[in-house]
């Protein structure tokens, strides 16, 4: 369903929130294309030499610095040199010529080297330097398989980041979206999770009817989403690893927009059953539902704070749709947007300071974020004219949104989350919709350490809440 569907009413867009899906069919799907759309020149300027292969055997295909180099640019705060203006190519210390660097302004340098290490794995070694106090940041090894070289370049450039930040990396992480191809009768919907930058897609549930709110647990092992497939929205919960999936609810009316509390142990929602769209707070070790809303109005799309204490919802209370946050254990609602004549699709950042959006003025609709720090500020990151479906990245520096254009396809964008850096994912045949950035991973291997070195693990920058999530 596209954005103006969803742009005349709220009924619309609660009854938008209903996805449907099959059974789920494990399958590698069509990857996404991703085009850089602009940059910035104020940013870090970092350079990622190309890695050096130190073994007879034939290189692989995957060029690991490429990865790194990528990643670095899509955050928004770095800006790397590449082809002829790397004009030296060290990968060991002793090969350096910082006064090289210096000319050519860089702040940093990344070298690195790959060679096969038996077993069919290849050892990846890299560093991390600091140009003016020419001292080494960060250096650290992985052996991997071939196929398995696009996640240690995330890995490699999640520890770049970090060093250098001090905030964790999110170059390691999933997302995930709905597909749709095809056209009448021969048109499908898949729920689709890939890596952060669209590569290694994965179908988990295919469907000849649509497909959205897909919502990850906190532990990315599962995703929450809907269903119609039996003529009547329902809620499913469903084991990435495994396939399987559990009925959460279907109850008479709509069964829409799920969301895991920060602890995995609740899932909010939006129910009709009583009349109007409600939110609902279900125990899922126990089923048990607690009705958060008491309005005539319909109140839908429920996102929660890292805390787990308090809910943002949407609301049309007011006439228009406007976000709303309310305490889960009880207490008073509170409006919190007031800027822009419609306000909804409401994420959330990692630490609860940054709540973005889809505002509309007049027949705009883009994506906005509140600073909650700064009096509710709100800056725009999206041009429009039809941007939907914001979602953080684990570490708040970047978002993915949705976007319609003329042609009514839809789009994914990356953006930086001061705006800086906007990148397009799309489907070559195709439209893309229903965006959700996935949890830090955990890393499936070690890290090889080197001794003197300082060396950062990507989450442990990470703040715990003042109390355990529910």
């Amino acid at each position: 369903m596209k954005l103006r569907s969803l742009i005349p009413s709220l009924a619309a867009l609660a009854l938008a929130l209903c996805g449907t899906a099959l059974a789920p069919v494990p399958a590698h799907a069509q990857g996404l294309t991703l085009d850089v759309i602009n940059g910035i020149p104020s940013a870090i300027p970092i350079t990622v030499v190309p890695f050096g292969f130190e073994s007879a055997a034939q290189p692989p295909s995957t060029d690991v610095a490429a990865i790194i180099r990528d990643d670095m640019v899509r955050c928004g705060q770095f800006r790397t040199l590449t082809g002829a203006d790397i004009v030296e190519h060290p990968t060991h210390a002793g090969q350096i010529h910082f006064s090289t660097w210096k000319l050519l302004k860089q702040d940093y340098l990344v070298i690195g080297r790959e060679r096969d290490d038996g077993n069919g794995q290849v050892r990846v070694e890299y560093e991390l330097w600091n140009v003016t106090s020419q001292k080494k940041m960060l250096a650290g090894a992985y052996n991997a398989l071939p196929e398995e070289l696009r996640g240690v370049a995330h890995r490699i450039a999640d520890q770049i980041y970090q060093a250098i930040t001090g905030r964790p990396g999110a170059f390691y992480t999933r997302i995930a979206y709905v597909t749709t191809t095809g056209r009448g009768k021969d048109m499908q919907w898949s729920l689709v999770v890939a890596d952060s930058d669209g590569h290694n897609p994965q179908v988990v549930v295919r469907s000849r009817q649509p497909l959205l709110s897909p919502n990850w647990s906190p532990d990315g092992s599962q995703l929450a989403y809907v269903s119609l497939e039996s003529g009547d929205s329902a809620i499913y919960i469903q084991n990435l690893a495994t396939g399987q999936r559990r009925l959460v609810s279907a109850r008479k009316g709509i069964n829409g927009a799920p969301a895991f509390s920060p602890g995995g142990r609740r899932l909010a929602m939006a129910l009709s059953f009583g009349g109007s769209p409600e939110i609902y707070v279900m125990d899922l070790a126990t089923g048990k539902l607690t009705q958060l809303t008491h309005n005539l109005s319909i109140n839908t799309e429920p996102r929660w704070l890292p805390d787990g204490q308090s809910i943002v919802f949407t609301s049309d209370r007011s006439g228009k749709p406007q976000l709303y946050i309310k305490p889960v254990d009880g207490g008073a609602t509170a409006r919190l947007t007031f800027q822009g004549e419609y306000n909804s699709n409401s994420a959330v950042n990692d630490d609860g300071s940054q709540i973005a959006m889809m505002q509309g003025i007049g027949n705009v609709y883009r994506i906005a974020v509140m600073d909650r720090k700064l009096d509710n500020q709100v800056r725009f990151i999206s041009p429009g004219p039809l941007d939907e479906s914001p979602s953080f990245a684990p570490n708040g520096s970047m978002l993915l949104y949705a976007s319609t254009g003329g042609s009514g396809v839809g789009v994914l964008y990356e953006v930086a989350d001061n705006g800086s850096v906007r990148q397009r994912l799309s489907l070559v045949n195709g439209s893309v919709q229903s965006p959700a950035w996935g949890p830090y991973r955990i890393p499936p291997g070690p890290l090889a350490r080197q001794p003197g070195v300082s060396y950062v693990a990507p989450g442990s920058a990470q703040t715990p809440s003042p109390q355990a999530p529910r």
